[in-house]
């Protein structure tokens, strides 16, 4: 049986060319793929495309766009086997990250992929990107089902779970890390999917349910030396703050002066959320192991474990978008929704 696949794209560098006169980039009408990627002609599958109009690119990304993207899978999603996503990189991990919370009972693939070269240039990396994305998101295991029914990102041979990415370097062609988790496939001369690490519908057949509300009223904090009161202040006293996603140093460390302690404490008891995450590219949050670790639990500060940033932000949009009450999301918050925390 053939299989279908949706490629979208919403923006970004590979779908780029540049102009032969001025040698700007710009985008191309993507319904002339085929002529771009005239490999695609020779899948087995019925390749449909949507571009997104404008295109955005991904600096620009906010929730609306989730929305939107969400939209369109879900409107689509009985009349395909997988989707692909091209993507700007320099958000594609939150945005990975949002549609693995936003989306549940998922049962089919959502690969996004993109480029570090435009897909026009003769040493691109998009075209390789672009067509194991599209033969990963049409794959099927002998049962018959979906290989990686998950969010994904595919980049240069390896294809990682969407909301353990982090963007590593804006110049390499191996432009994301998943530091904390194994990557879901190894793509060379054959796809070698690592099933024990992919995540599988208990119930194939459960219907997808959307999750479009997010309530964005978060922050990011990140510690470093020499920060002020004033800093912190600016931060934790922002109108209508809900959550706040704290990058300490380590395993979940930060400064044991009273000035802060203290505020955090306040900030805790006036009923904002804090969640501790690691600066660190590798590893998590230990807040059992130092005492300033052991100082921020105290004050009910809660362990994001091996969680990105990406991940932590995007999930407190979502759990703050299902519920009011901080039992519940607190709850949530340390519980492993997508598998994007060890726990």
């Amino acid at each position: 049986m053939n299989r279908s696949i949706l490629l979208i794209y919403t923006g970004g560098t590979i779908g780029m060319k540049q102009d032969p006169d001025t040698l700007a980039l710009k985008p191309f009408n993507f319904n002339q793929i085929l002529e771009e990627v005239p490999e695609l002609r020779k899948f087995g599958c019925r390749i449909d495309t949507y571009s997104f109009d404008p295109v955005i690119d991904s600096s620009d990304v906010q929730p609306a766009f989730w929305v939107k993207l969400t939209s369109l899978i879900r409107e689509n999603y009985e009349k395909y086997d997988g989707f692909v996503v091209l993507h700007g990189t320099d958000t594609m991990s939150y945005t990975a990250s949002a549609l693995s919370f936003m989306f549940e009972n998922l049962a089919k693939p959502v690969v996004l992929t993109g480029s570090q070269l435009p897909i026009g240039m003769l040493r691109t990396d998009g075209k390789e990107n672009l067509i194991s994305s599209i033969e990963i998101a049409s794959a099927v295991g002998p049962d018959g089902h979906p290989m990686v029914p998950e969010v994904c990102i595919y980049f240069e041979s390896q294809l990682y779970r969407g909301n353990r990415t982090t963007k590593y370097n804006a110049e390499n062609f191996r432009a994301f890390r998943s530091a904390n988790y194994p990557v879901l496939a190894d793509v060379g001369i054959h796809i070698k999917y690592n099933t024990s690490l992919i995540r599988y519908p208990l119930d194939w057949n459960a219907p997808l349910h959307v999750s479009q509300s997010l309530d964005t009223n978060v922050a990011v904090l990140k510690i470093f030396p020499g920060i002020t009161p004033a800093v912190v202040d600016a931060v934790l006293n922002m109108e209508g703050l809900r959550g706040v996603v704290l990058e300490t140093f380590g395993s979940g460390n930060a400064p044991t002066a009273e000035w802060f302690v203290g505020r955090i404490k306040d900030a805790v008891r006036r009923g904002l959320v804090v969640l501790n995450v690691t600066q660190c590219h590798a590893g998590k949050v230990d807040m059992d192991a130092y005492a300033t670790g052991v100082a921020l639990k105290r004050e009910g500060v809660l362990s994001g474990f091996d969680s990105t940033t990406e991940a932590a932000l995007t999930k407190m949009f979502f759990v703050f978008g299902q519920s009011r009450g901080n039992d519940k999301v607190n709850k949530l918050l340390q519980s492993n929704l997508r598998g994007e925390i060890t726990i």
